[in-house]
């Protein structure tokens, strides 16, 4: 006898969305939530099940099902052969997270940004929340640990989103089928509107003033671009590392020096760059018979009038001026 899903979906207006029944997970709480903030799948009713008549009446099946197909609506991971990955350099396999995430992200992205769906700055955060965010839930459900097997933890972590997700699930002994997806929905959606928010509002703009900063260095400051001038203090280390990255030219990275005013004195600062992210050690640290000094002893020696501190690794000085604290980069990268 043949189903009569089609037809049933054709007679209501409202959408369903799909996904398994018993124990929730992070992957697919999050699923429906992106579904939710869609314009096709705004405020759907989610049905929980197993069934294959129940989802084959559904608009959207996520994490369940054993099928991946775009055409089909159908969002699983969990089906022999599914290799599935976001691209972009990232090689984790896909949950239903980054499935939905991946065809209906920068759509969610656009929508709560108010940037159309074709900024440059949707792609950006689409690639940022990937990374900050939904990758860890995929590499989660999909049992994909975070560095080798071989090495024990020293102690648990059990709030990550994941772990406080599967704390929301009824205890053994009480009916799993009672509880329904709004809860867990809610703690997956809230943390990633939050993330959502401070990227495209604190994040992304200041991305945008570094790029504006390396391009405003290169003709008014120093034209081999060895030295960044901020006039506002902002946070451009991971933003320089990224912007270097994506740079597809043969040329090795060239900022050395990076100069500010300091948030707090309204004096300047002078900082190498480290030759990582996360590293102590600089492409070029300040030189070191300036290192140590403080005040007069360093303006006299340095010949630099203003000089307030080199710091003894050399990673960071200051100076009362911003044409102190140029000087002071100039002379560096001559010595």
């Amino acid at each position: 006898m043949a189903s009569d899903a089609p037809a049933a979906k054709k007679a209501r207006t409202e959408k369903i969305i799909g996904t398994h029944n018993g124990t929730f997970h992070c992957d697919e709480a999050l699923a429906v939530f992106l579904l939710r903030h869609t314009t096709a799948y705004r405020n759907s009713e989610v049905k929980r099940s197993r069934d294959p008549t129940v989802l084959d009446a559904c608009d959207i099946v996520v994490d369940v099902g054993a099928v991946y197909d775009e055409s089909k609506q159908r969002f699983d991971h969990h089906q022999r052969g599914f290799e599935e990955v976001f691209g972009w350099g990232f090689t984790t396999k896909l949950s239903s997270a980054g499935l939905v995430y991946k065809h209906f992200g920068k759509e969610i992205i656009s929508n709560q940004t108010q940037l159309p769906l074709d900024h440059p700055g949707v792609q950006t955060l689409w690639l940022k929340l990937y990374k900050e965010l939904v990758e860890s839930i995929d590499a989660n459900d999909n049992g994909i640990s975070q560095y080798p097997t071989d090495l024990k933890p020293r102690y648990k972590v059990r709030t990550d989103l994941s772990s406080r997700v599967a704390q929301l699930n009824p205890p053994w002994n009480k009916s799993l089928d009672a509880q329904g997806m709004d809860e867990p929905s809610s703690l997956t959606g809230s943390e990633f509107l939050d993330r959502l928010e401070y990227y495209a509002n604190a994040w992304l703009p200041a991305r945008d003033l570094l790029i504006s900063a390396i391009q405003s260095s290169k003709s008014k400051v120093d034209s081999s671009g060895k030295i960044i001038l901020l006039e506002s203090f902002l946070p451009w280390k991971e933003h320089l590392f990224d912007i270097e990255s994506e740079d597809v030219s043969s040329t090795p990275p060239a900022a050395t020096y990076i100069v500010y005013p300091d948030e707090f004195s309204g004096d300047w600062r002078v900082q190498a760059v480290p030759v990582s992210p996360e590293s102590f050690e600089s492409r070029k640290a300040l030189p070191e018979k300036w290192r140590g000094l403080r005040d007069d002893v360093f303006s006299e020696t340095s010949g630099i009038q203003g000089g307030i501190f080199v710091h003894a690794s050399g990673f960071i000085g200051g100076n009362k001026t911003k044409e102190g604290a140029l000087q002071m980069a100039k002379v560096a990268l001559e010595m």
